[in-house]
């Protein structure tokens, strides 16, 4: 009987949201996915390998990976100002 009311506690904790709370959500960007990529393809054109929002250095950015010719570019676009935050070439191949 101890055992089953063990289990039903920890159920019990991970229903309430206690554990769950530790995920972080977010923040809805004011600068729109697709005009995120127009800059980043504005100043490396090619072809987007992956795209992602991510939380990075505290921030919360667009990342993109673009082909070109002999390497891949990484941009990053600020999701609230649009300013760019990254523009590094990861090499020959994608390194993330």
């Amino acid at each position: 009987m101890f055992k089953t009311l063990h289990i039903f506690a920890a159920i019990s904790l991970v229903g309430s949201g206690s554990i769950a709370s530790a995920a972080i959500k977010a923040p809805t960007p004011r600068i729109s996915m697709s005009a995120a990529k127009s800059m980043a393809l504005k100043l490396a054109p090619g072809k987007i390998l992956s795209s992602e929002y991510e939380k990075e250095k505290g921030a919360w950015r667009y990342s993109f990976d673009i082909q070109q010719r002999g390497h891949v570019q990484e941009i990053g676009i600020d999701g609230q100002t649009g300013k760019v935050v990254e523009n590094k070439s990861e090499g020959k191949v994608d390194h993330d």
